[in-house]
């Protein structure tokens, strides 16, 4: 008999009795628990996350002055800049979730145009220390009926909006009912006594007041220590990919497309710059002589490619085009040289990019300018990009060969996105790696206009293809693409900037280019950007066009698409393994640990279309295409010392596994002849 334990039968009615006594104690309690939840239930208890504690609203906004249209008399704001309405959800219910609670715009209205006035303070003030005021004007259309505003708006104080319809005819807007500050989910919300009508166009006017802070997002204060000692202080902007709603309340998604009309004041020893070339100029004097300078009007584009600057930077120019180029950075750098190699490549690689999309460069400038303080490497503003000072700069006497490779790469990549990104603009950011992947692709070409002897082209392999392999190889990797309804917070938004997103998709991208041609791939491309200019698409869009340039020229196993997203929807890459003496190919999902656990599931299975570029000896063999996990490729089967490579200059992004035979062969020809032509 095994081991074990006896009750007697005294101990165990014992037992039973506790138990039941126990059981009825513990739903009493519940019982009581319950009804005193219900009683104070709803009672101070804020109905929206990250609204601060307030008063219950009335029918009032409350009394903050009037906004008046001189930027710089906006009055002191309040941490409460107008009232929340009290929780009306009923005792005991679950609330419904409201529209400033959700992080996506509703949809319901679509700008199409901005004013906006900017007057950043670049002395300290006792008090406020460094800060900005400002106002703003967007205009939009009402698409369908309600009684709410939303739009963006973060670390701003913003005085009582204004409304009104614009074109003559309509019924007036209607009044305001009460506003508020969303903290948790950046919303400026206007609730108003009666809906907008669907179909007319309003204007929205705010005043606002923002610390000019040095947190490198925003409208933000970055500083620096001049040739004499002094330290200078500019105000600059990164804006992507969700902080233009710190600069002013905007709808800031990338398909909220407008036009712009930006306006910054400034003293005279400072210059002001921003996307489009400077319109007008005025001074005017209020105890101290400013300078106004307003831009001429953008091009329809997304919030987060604008871009406005004030400094006390000169700038290197050239005008040996249409295009206007012009290198920004501190005195001792343009004196010293230093933004000379940029203005040299950057005509360069515009004349490229213009030849290989097929279409003009959209604006008529292009100024790239080097701060002392930035985030990112460089960031793509339409007509401004902006470059950390070691991605613009630089300096023969001092900068080694690695540094100019990385000068003109990055510029490049910047100048690839005036056209993909800019002109042309993702819907969401779920499909953040058809912008990247993209541009981070063609630098290499741009670069090696510039740069012909380099062989700069070579580099994608050992700076892209095999950099994201070791990422990719590993379970808790994730696929290129995600669904719209994935990506909500900002949060959400920066974690996609990854290696993924970048050299994944630069490979990927390298690859579909590869197999289909360069001639057709740049033939649908540029049908692309023509046909979505000023607009928002999804990368099935890009898909569509290849497609079409491909019908009637070469014969795929499947479309464009269908090929493609066993690339783009399902995380990792396959190792194909071919077995020369059997003709033998298979595929099977590369994990560094093969042990790993992959939770995340595949509806492809982790199986992929693989075009397997490949040679036997030193015959070249068109494309075969593995569709299975499994196929057999008699041409693949070789006798004796014939030995078989697979995926030619890494073109694919897959790796490549041999029966011992060939990796004998191989290592035997690499012994005696390695220059063998492939």
């Amino acid at each position: 008999m095994g081991k074990g334990f006896f009750i007697s039968k005294a101990v165990l009615g014992a037992a039973i009795v506790l138990a039941v006594a126990a059981a009825a104690t513990i739903i009493a309690l519940a019982v009581v628990y319950a009804q005193e939840k219900a009683n104070t239930s709803g009672v101070n208890q804020p109905d929206r996350p990250g609204a601060s504690t307030v008063p219950p609203a009335t029918d009032s906004p409350g009394t903050v002055p009037p906004a008046t249209d001189s930027p710089g008399t906006v009055p002191p704001a309040t941490d409460s800049p107008g009232t929340v309405p009290p929780a009306t959800d009923s005792p005991g219910t679950v609330p419904p979730v409201k529209p400033w609670d959700r992080y996506r715009l509703p949809g319901d209205l679509v700008p199409d145009h901005y004013e906006v006035t900017l007057w950043p303070r670049l002395d300290k003030d006792p008090v406020k220390s460094y800060y900005f005021t400002g106002n703003s004007t967007v205009y939009f259309r009402c698409e369908r009926k309600t009684k709410l505003i939303l739009l963006h708006s973060h670390k701003l104080k913003v005085m009582e909006p204004e409304l009104e319809v614009v074109g003559a005819g309509s019924p007036p807007a209607p009044a305001l009912h009460k506003y508020w500050l969303q903290n948790e989910t950046q919303f400026l919300v206007i609730m108003l006594q009666e809906p907008l009508s669907p179909g007319t166009r309003y204007s929205l006017h705010t005043q606002f007041e923002g610390a000019l802070a040095d947190d490198l997002s925003g409208f933000y204060r970055s500083q620096y220590v001049n040739e004499t000692g002094h330290t200078r202080v500019i105000a600059t902007t990164q804006m992507q990919p969700t902080d233009a709603r710190k600069a002013f309340p905007c709808f800031d998604e990338p398909a909220m497309k407008a036009t712009f009309n930006i306006t910054l004041y400034h003293k005279p020893e400072h210059t002001a710059i921003s996307n489009m070339p400077e319109g007008k100029t005025t001074m005017i004097d209020d105890g101290m002589t400013w300078i106004v300078t307003s831009f001429q009007q953008t091009p329809k584009m997304s919030t987060y490619l604008l871009a406005f600057i004030v400094s006390d930077f000169i700038f290197e120019h050239e005008n040996t085009s249409d295009t206007e180029i012009r290198i920004w950075a501190r005195k001792e750098a343009i004196e010293e040289g230093q933004g000379k190699y940029a203005l040299n490549v950057t005509g360069k690689i515009l004349d490229f990019f213009e030849n290989y999309y097929n279409v003009s460069y959209p604006l008529p400038k292009s100024d790239q300018i080097a701060l002392p303080d930035f985030n990112a490497g460089a960031m793509e503003n339409w007509g401004l990009i902006t470059y950390r000072e070691t991605a613009l700069l630089y300096d023969p006497k001092l900068s080694s060969a690695g540094n100019k490779e990385r000068v003109v790469k990055v510029i490049a990549h910047e100048l690839a996105h005036q056209w993909f990104g800019n002109l042309v603009t993702i819907k969401w950011w779920n499909d953040l790696w058809l912008n990247e992947g993209f541009a981070s692709y063609v630098e290499y070409l741009g670069a090696n206009k510039a740069e012909p002897q380099w062989g700069v082209k070579d580099l994608i392999v050992l700076n892209e293809v095999y950099r994201v392999f070791a990422i990719d190889a590993l379970a808790s990797s994730h696929p290129l693409s995600s669904e719209e309804t994935e990506i909500n917070t900002p949060a959400e938004i920066n974690e996609l900037f990854d290696a993924i997103s970048y050299s994944k998709a630069t490979s990927v991208l390298r690859m579909l280019s590869n197999f289909l041609s360069e001639q057709l791939f740049v033939k649908g491309l540029s049908a692309y950007l023509r046909q979505f200019s000023y607009n928002n698409t999804i990368y099935a869009d890009l898909f569509e066009h290849l497609q079409k340039a491909v019908d009637d020229s070469i014969k795929l196993p499947k479309t464009v698409s269908e090929i493609m997203s066993r690339w783009t929807l399902q995380m990792g890459f396959p190792v194909i393994t071919i077995n020369t003496t059997t003709g033998t190919v298979t595929q099977k999902h590369f994990l560094l640990d093969p042990n790993s656990n992959v939770t995340r599931p595949s509806k492809f299975n982790y199986t992929w279309i693989v075009p397997i570029t490949w040679m036997k000896g030193q015959t070249k063999n068109n494309i075969s295409w593995l569709l299975e996990r499994q196929e057999t490729n008699p041409e693949m089967k070789l006798n004796g010392n014939e030995w078989l490579l697979a995926n030619i200059d890494v073109m694919g992004y897959y790796r490549v596994n041999y029966d011992e035979r060939n990796w004998n062969n191989l290592v035997e020809q690499l012994s005696t002849n390695h220059t063998v032509n492939i």
